[in-house]
């Protein structure tokens, strides 16, 4: 077996997601969608990627390529706050291209059937705020949308 682990090699804890032998093409895709996002190792086995280690967004991950494994699913899902609602649609559509499929209130699954949830920065703070009412409305507003609306979420909240 192969070993080309790098800074990894010292995390204690990282998400893995088991993928069906597609997960190198999926890490190379997801790396490239965020920024501080990056392979930082690989362990082959025959001549194939079994684990990849990576970076996204600055958070520690990897991937075990393996056949036979249960398929992803909306249990586990990589959530993305953020800045702008051009980043949101940035995102949104490079997932949904070549056979993503939007779900629902921010969530979408990526043509390798991993669950994301984007999400607007502004959100959470919205649902926390200590004005009920106003969290409400952007609950409810929420709820009405497939991919996360800046502009109708925050005037939702603002009554």
């Amino acid at each position: 077996m192969a070993e080309t682990m790098g800074a990894f090699l010292g995390a204690k804890a990282r998400t893995c997601f088991w993928m069906p032998g597609n997960g190198e093409e999926a890490v190379v895709f997801w790396t490239s969608l965020l920024p501080d996002s990056g392979i930082d190792g690989v362990v082959e086995k025959d001549g194939q990627a079994l684990i990849i280690e990576f970076t996204l967004a600055g958070a520690p991950m990897m991937v075990l390529n393996a056949h036979g494994g249960p398929p992803p699913n909306h249990a586990a899902s990589i959530s993305v706050l953020t800045d702008d609602q051009a980043e949101t649609d940035r995102l949104w559509a490079a997932l949904l291209a070549d056979g993503g499929a939007e779900v629902a209130c921010g969530w979408i699954s990526d043509r390798f059937g991993v669950s994301w949830q984007i999400v607007p920065r502004q959100m959470p703070a919205m649902l926390a705020s200590p004005d009920t009412a106003a969290a409400a409305r952007a609950f409810a507003a929420m709820q009405g949308m497939i991919k996360l609306d800046l502009a109708a979420l925050e005037a939702a909240f603002a009554g």
